[in-house]
């Protein structure tokens, strides 16, 4: 049985399309050229400006000293007590929390990142960290522990900074948490802490 007309024109019409080399559409954006303006302001209050915007609650600290000092008094001042750290490293930064071990049940999480991302606002995380996959995503709240000289321009040099450290041995994960959880799909209605914490707080301690 030959092929119908209908579909041979179909046919003749996907192989014209095929061999024809589809343009970029937007060549400015391919290679090694910035696609955003860059930034004058220090990266630091970019992205303090950026994650305030999407209600991120940051917090500039002087040195680790003056961070573990915040984080007691933000723990007592909201009567949290159920303080999930996995990290033992970062745990031993604050020797009056006894960590605890169900993050399904805490109150909070205190997790380290990867580094910040400036424009965007944005907390770059991955798997190859000590907290893991969860320890950032099921807690009711989300304290990130970061050093200024983890900030970076824009998710690319994000990108490239992961590269960098682990080589060949990339983590399985690489997630960007971008203020706190929110969702408008409900009625249009903008709801926060629905798939993931309702807040997000960033100690930016001075290297």
């Amino acid at each position: 049985m030959g092929t119908s007309p209908a579909k041979e024109n179909i046919l003749k019409r996907i192989r014209q399309a095929l061999a024809t080399p589809v343009p970029i559409p937007f060549p400015q954006s391919e290679g090694n050229q910035p696609v955003f303006r860059t930034e004058q302001d220090d990266p630091a209050l970019v992205f303090a400006r950026e994650f305030s915007a999407l209600q991120g609650r940051f917090a500039y600290c002087t040195d680790q000293r003056d961070m573990s000092a915040q984080v007691m008094a933000l723990l007592q001042q909201q009567a949290w007590q159920k303080v999930y750290i996995r990290d033992a490293e970062l745990a031993a930064m604050f020797p009056g929390i006894e960590p605890y071990a169900d993050l399904a049940s805490c109150d909070v999480s205190i997790t380290d990142c990867e580094c910040l991302v400036a424009r965007t606002g944005s907390i770059l995380m991955s798997a190859g960290q000590f907290s893991g996959r969860t320890s950032s995503v099921y807690a009711p709240v989300h304290i990130c522990i970061a050093y200024s000289h983890q900030i970076v321009p824009d998710i690319r040099d994000g990108l490239q900074s992961i590269r960098e450290k682990y080589g060949q041995q990339m983590p399985s994960l690489i997630t960007l948490a971008t203020g706190p959880s929110r969702t408008a799909d409900i009625e249009k209605t903008l709801v926060t802490g629905v798939h993931g914490p309702g807040e997000v707080y960033c100690f930016l301690v001075e290297a």
